[in-house]
């Protein structure tokens, strides 16, 4: 009976042991390995390295090891450098197990059997003393501004050791460098300082520089400018002159062609203006004849159209007039007796009461001569009411009359002086004497 075994390209399978008691092994990478069992406790085993491999009689026992990168990260802390200043550095480191059959053997008789993180604590403690060694000899400043070189110091120290385990280092790089005391910073600080001084220096020397070298640009160019200015003046000049000239002969040319051109024009303008001439000489002759006709043609239009029917509009317009004329005539005689006839009846009728009035006046007359005085008093008595409305006519519109006075009788008093005062005051205006008409007396003396 047996058993078959495989191994990946990241593995290697170790067997050990075969007939008879032999001491020899196996190591197979990527491959195959067949066991098989004997009666005895010890089973038999046939191996290949590859699908067509020989098969081997061989005995157990058989082991693994990795061939997997194994990823280091060694740090030693406050190592003193050379010039005693404590710092921590920190690294990382990429190694694995060399798959050469004699340092793979050696792997072997170091590890197998081991784990990977026992393999990593025995290679990073290498590593470390062998970083801290080195530490010891270089100063900060190589260390810091160095890294690479560092690096590969430890690496090529280191790598012997490790070598003998049957482990290689693919890389060895520096993680962090760092002390307590800040005197990476300060030592930072300190060079930041004088790169930042020799950039400002190297800025203004170049900016001074680029100053000079721009100002001697300038003057070149304008040294040139001036130069091409003055060949572009003198070029341009003399193409004006040459055009001026050119010009010159070109209008001379010219107005000669164009007097010539002028004076040929107008003797052929003369000749066509005398052919115009004689064409509107006969068409004007034509004209008039024209013309002639068509006044005569219209005198006779005028005739029959306009004159004739004026002549007989008029005529009958005249007799019109006439008839109205006459007409009026008529009417006005018609109107005038009629006034005359009003006018007499009117002035026979003014005149009889003319002559009515006339003798009334008289036989007043007659009658007032014979009664004298008495007539005449009549006469003022009749108009003594008149004139009474007439003097009270505003007082009529008057509602109400207050007469203040301080005495009773005092209203009496001056209706008696109004009535005492009235025959004066007739006798002034009309030459009346009322005083004298014996009723009047009476009626004075009884007031008084």
């Amino acid at each position: 009976m047996g058993n078959c075994l495989t191994v990946g390209p990241n593995e290697a399978l170790v067997v050990s042991g075969a007939c008879c008691g032999s001491d020899d092994k196996t190591y197979i990478v990527g491959g195959w390995a067949w066991i098989l069992f004997c009666d005895s406790e010890a089973p038999l085993t046939a191996s290949c390295s590859s699908p067509c491999g020989l098969l081997n009689m061989l005995l157990f026992p058989c082991c693994r090891i990795t061939l997997e990168i194994m990823t280091l990260q060694p740090r030693c802390e406050d190592v003193e450098t050379a010039e005693g200043v404590a710092i921590t550095v920190t690294g990382v480191a990429q190694v694995k197990v060399m798959t050469e059959h004699d340092l793979l053997a050696v792997a072997c008789e170091q590890f197998l059997g081991k784990s990977v993180v026992e393999i990593k604590a025995v290679v990073i403690q290498t590593l470390e003393g062998h970083l801290r060694s080195i530490l010891g000899t270089l100063t900060v400043e190589q260390i810091y501004q160095d890294r690479d070189q560092f690096a590969k110091l430890v690496r090529e120290v280191a790598a012997p050791d490790v070598g003998r385990m049957g482990i290689e280092i693919l890389s060895f790089t520096i993680k962090d460098v760092y002390d307590k005391l800040d005197y990476l910073s300060s030592l930072g600080k300190t060079q930041t300082a004088a790169v930042q001084r020799d950039a400002d220096i190297g800025v203004a020397e170049a900016e001074r520089d680029a100053g000079i070298r721009e100002a001697e640009c300038k003057r070149e160019m304008m040294d040139v400018k001036f130069q091409a200015d003055t060949k572009m003046a003198d070029s341009k000049r003399e193409l004006e002159l040459q055009k001026a000239s050119f010009n010159q002969e070109v209008n001379t040319k010219v107005a000669e062609a164009q007097l010539a051109y002028e004076l040929q024009a107008a003797k052929e303008q003369q000749k066509i203006r005398l052919e115009e001439i004689e064409i509107q000489v006969v068409q004007r002759k034509k004209e008039i004849t024209i013309e002639e006709k068509e006044i005569s043609r219209t005198d006779k239009e005028l005739i029959a159209t306009v004159k004739r029917p004026a002549e007989a509009e008029a005529y009958k317009m005249q007799q019109l007039a006439e008839g109205h004329k006459i007409k009026k005539v008529l009417i006005a005689q018609a109107e005038a007796e009629k006034i005359r006839k009003i006018g007499e009846a009117e002035a026979s009728s003014i005149e009889a009461v003319g002559k009515a009035e006339a003798e009334k006046m008289k036989l007043k007359a007659e009658a007032y001569l014979q009664y004298g005085e008495a007539a005449k008093t009549a006469l003022v008595l009749e108009a003594l009411p008149k004139i009474a409305a007439k003097v009270a006519a505003p007082l009529s519109k008057t509602n109400e009359i207050v007469i203040l006075s301080g005495e009773g009788n005092r209203v009496t008093g001056e209706v008696n002086r109004l009535l005492a005062e009235l025959p004066v005051s007739v006798n002034a205006l009309t030459g009346v004497d009322l005083s004298k008409i014996p009723l009047l007396q009476k009626m004075t003396g009884a007031r008084a």
